[in-house]
């Protein structure tokens, strides 16, 4: 007997079976899950302000104006005492000596020794540094011309020299005590030969001994204080601030306005020229 057909024996067509149940629980379980919410657009930061833009600066050639005002500044300053170097100390002590006490130094000089006497008269009659005296040689005495020659030490450049005149008296007793003359007939004219070969130390208390014996204390009994001393003189004597830079061997005017501000006997000085 045969079978109807349509009606065979074995598995059935997978579009015939029932869905399985766990896909049905996904789809469930997908179809109760909470939607999430959508973050909130973030807030765009607001443009910085663009600087200015700043034209290069040339570090060769200034600008022309800057030149030009640096230019009048400079014509318009006048010599004014600087405001490192004073005539006295912080404590209000005088920093040189008076008329008064360089004669009372030249006096004790006189009676000290030969070589002692002749240092302490080129420092309080030529205004140099004691380094300077002590660099002398006897080339540079130039008997004719009344003057000394100074190699200038405190500067910059080297080979800088000045001419201070001096009195007749100070060049008769260098040549008398150092045979100046002698020494610059020689083959060598007197290159080199030190009027004074002893170290600094030994200078400066050759002239602390002689401050002393006069009665001289404090910080103007020095060879400082004599060069100080030689300043003010000069000043009070009306000699012009540019003649007293060049003898003393200062590289600015404002240096030397310090003379200017001389105090006491000597601002009298200058301030009777007023008076008639």
């Amino acid at each position: 007997m045969t079978r109807p057909a349509g009606k065979r024996k074995g598995k059935p067509s997978p579009s015939l079976l029932p869905a399985a149940p766990k896909a049905k629980a996904t789809a469930k379980s997908a179809a109760k899950a909470p939607v999430a919410k959508a973050a909130p657009p973030a807030a765009t930061p607001a443009p910085k302000p663009r600087r200015p833009a700043v034209p290069p600066v040339s570090t060769t050639n200034p600008p022309p104006r800057a030149v030009a005002g640096r230019s009048r500044a400079a014509r318009s300053q006048t010599p004014t005492a600087q405001s490192g170097m004073t005539l006295h100390t912080a404590a209000g002590a005088r920093k040189y000596l008076t008329e008064g006490e360089r004669a009372a130094f030249l006096q004790e000089a006189d009676i000290s020794d030969r070589q002692v006497r002749t240092l302490c008269m080129t420092l309080a009659y030529a205004g140099c540094r004691l380094s300077e005296a002590l660099a002398l040689t006897a080339d540079r005495v130039d008997l004719a011309a009344g003057v000394l020659i100074f190699k200038t030490l405190k500067t910059r450049k080297d080979g800088i020299f000045r001419a201070v005149p001096v009195p007749p008296a100070l060049l008769d007793t260098l040549d008398m005590v150092h045979g100046i003359r002698e020494a610059q007939t020689r083959r060598g004219k007197g290159r080199g030969e030190l009027l004074w070969p002893w170290s600094r130390m030994t200078g400066w208390r050759a002239v602390h001994a002689v401050m002393a014996a006069a009665g001289l204390d404090g910080p103007h009994a020095s060879p400082k204080g004599l060069r100080h001393g030689f300043g003010v003189a000069a000043v009070c004597a009306g000699i012009p601030l540019n003649l007293v830079q060049k003898w003393l061997g200062h590289a600015q005017l404002t240096t030397t306005a310090i003379y200017a501000n001389a105090v006491g006997a000597e601002e009298k000085t200058i301030a009777s020229r007023m008076w008639g």
